[in-house]
């Protein structure tokens, strides 16, 4: 589903140069659920940028979905943002001055669907997240967990074949991340390929596989076997 080879993401400023990713290749088959961890500045969000269209490689290649992408014109991966991948934040993203349903309606208005098809798919997401009661009320009436669930039900509305979750349980309390990793599960085990960056390794063992990435590169590469052990499968070396 997803491909990397050789990716590199240098960013400039002036005579100043940062290198956030360097030569970072690994592939996510479709329906997988993948964890990335590491420390703060490691190149985690880089690289989920990456993955979701929003950023460039400097160099390497990408492939989505079979499509090579790394060359190809904005107006084609604004395309494929739009119809295959759903976002999730840490911080929400919800627009204030509209209720729940709107938040999530806006994600489908963005795509062209028709009005009674988009009510019916709000209040279908609304339902699966828990949240059909709240529908009519703005984000700050609700609290962070609930505050999510929005997130993943805009997000999810679309029916994305991709969810990239960047810290999604990271401003939540245990038992709203609790819910919010049912949530990826269930999207998990509906066919949607998700990957999560994460800084708790509670929330990244519920993942098939975990990536490590360390100053910009693949330190390891685990997937989790039948008892819950992370089993390394590759290493930088």
């Amino acid at each position: 589903m997803l491909k990397l080879e050789d990716v590199a993401r240098t960013y400039r400023n002036g005579k100043v140069e940062a290198r956030a990713l360097k030569g970072v290749s690994l592939e996510v088959a479709a329906g997988e659920f993948v964890a990335i961890t590491g420390p703060s500045g490691c190149g985690k969000s880089t690289l989920l940028n990456i993955l979701g269209l929003l950023d460039r490689p400097s160099s390497g290649r990408y492939w989505f979905g079979g499509e090579e992408v790394t060359g190809v014109a904005e107006s084609r991966l604004a395309r494929l943002r739009n119809e295959a991948i759903g976002f999730v934040f840490q911080n929400f993203n919800l627009i204030e001055d509209l209720c729940v349903a709107d938040n999530v309606e806006a994600a489908l208005i963005y795509r062209g669907v028709r009005r009674n098809e988009r009510k019916e798919r709000v209040q279908a997401a609304l339902e699966k997240v828990g949240l059909a009661g709240q529908a009519r009320m703005r984000p700050d009436r609700l609290s962070g967990g609930q505050q999510q669930q929005v997130a993943f039900a805009r997000a999810l509305v679309s029916r994305p074949r991709v969810l990239l979750a960047d810290e999604p349980t990271g401003n939540l309390d245990t038992d709203s991340g609790a819910a919010v990793m049912v949530l990826i599960r269930q999207s998990v085990a509906e066919g949607v390929t998700v990957v999560m960056v994460t800084h708790s390794p509670v929330h990244a063992a519920e993942a098939q596989r975990t990536i490590r990435l360390l100053d910009g590169q693949v330190a390891s590469d685990g997937r989790t076997d039948s008892s819950g052990l992370l089993r390394v499968v590759g290493e930088a070396g």
